[in-house]
């Protein structure tokens, strides 16, 4: 049964809508209205031609199986087999985007990839109806104020509930004063930044290691039509998007992968031809062959062959 679905202004600036085609981004459209509560739908093109595609016959069960597949490669969709060895979809960012007031328990299969295990899910829900609390930490002693030593109660000696190596607890908690050297405090300098640091953060010219060069398809096909004079193809986009994720699948680096939109750009190739001009990239070689120079007479003879003629 179709559903009420929300569609928000950002979804038609979107970056992974727009390296499908048109008819796929009607699609996934459709499968917003058609998918459950938790965004799960059955994989099957010729279901999902009959309910988003009825009133356009020409756009086949095969057409949206092309669009599924492109969906799948822009990670808009997962596709994935359930226990009953059926095929099933989710749409990956629902929780996002979709906030449903009292949504339904699904009927389909939880993704393998996405959602979290039933184990898990079982094991919480066992915890919660059993009425789990945990055990109060015991005490760790009272502080003695003339001697800086730690005592422990009396009734919490020789009890079950003890933690291990809390019992027998003799290193005092405060230091006799002048044990630990003053710090010395120094001015506050701006240039060297706040004095409040966040944990885990690096200061100002600590040797630290380089950022790994770390881009999505995405991002370098918004490079390729932003270079180019005028906006290419949805299509072209499409199958450059889809050349691109395979090679950064195979450790390809986004450099080699520049260097060859570049070349395929200069060239106006179609875009299964990438991966030979990322290859061409990675192993141009220099031209280190001399430079051939034409035989020409001198113009002073006499000091050219050192008067030898």
């Amino acid at each position: 049964m179709a559903r009420i679905r929300t569609i928000k202004p950002e979804a038609f600036v979107s970056e992974s809508l727009a390296a499908v085609t048109i008819t796929a981004e009607r699609t996934f459209f459709g499968l917003l209205t058609q998918a459950d509560d938790q965004g799960r739908h059955r994989d099957h093109a010729a279901i999902i031609a009959g309910q988003l595609w009825v009133l356009r016959p020409d756009h086949t069960p095969a057409h949206v199986e092309e669009d599924l597949a492109q969906l799948s490669d822009a990670g808009l969709i997962c596709r994935y087999q359930g226990p009953d060895h059926k095929r099933y979809l989710h749409i990956v960012t629902w929780q996002q985007h979709q906030k449903i007031n009292r949504p339904s328990k699904s009927r389909l299969p939880a993704c393998p990839h996405h959602d979290a295990p039933a184990d898990t899910t079982q094991i919480t829900e066992r915890a919660t109806t059993a009425n789990v609390t945990e055990p109060a930490p015991p005490s760790h002693g009272t502080l003695r104020e003339s001697s800086g030593e730690a005592r422990e109660h009396p009734g919490n000696l020789g009890t079950e509930d003890e933690f291990a190596g809390q019992k027998g607890f003799t290193e005092p908690s405060v230091k006799a004063p002048g044990g630990v050297p003053a710090m010395a405090v120094t001015p506050h300098r701006p240039d060297l930044g706040p004095r409040n640091m966040d944990l885990g953060t690096t200061p100002s010219g600590g040797a630290s290691a380089p950022a790994p060069d770390t881009v999505s398809a995405q991002q370098l096909i918004a490079e390729y039509a932003a270079a180019c004079t005028h906006r290419p193809p949805r299509d072209v986009l499409s199958h450059l998007g889809q050349q691109v994720r395979k090679l950064l699948d195979e450790g390809i680096t986004p450099a080699h992968i520049r260097s060859g939109l570049e070349r395929h750009r200069a060239k106006g190739l179609h875009p299964s031809t990438l991966p030979s001009l990322v290859h061409e990239a990675m192993n141009a070689t220099p031209n280190t062959s001399p430079v051939h120079r034409p035989w020409t007479n001198p113009t002073d003879v006499a000091a050219a062959y050192g008067e030898e003629l």
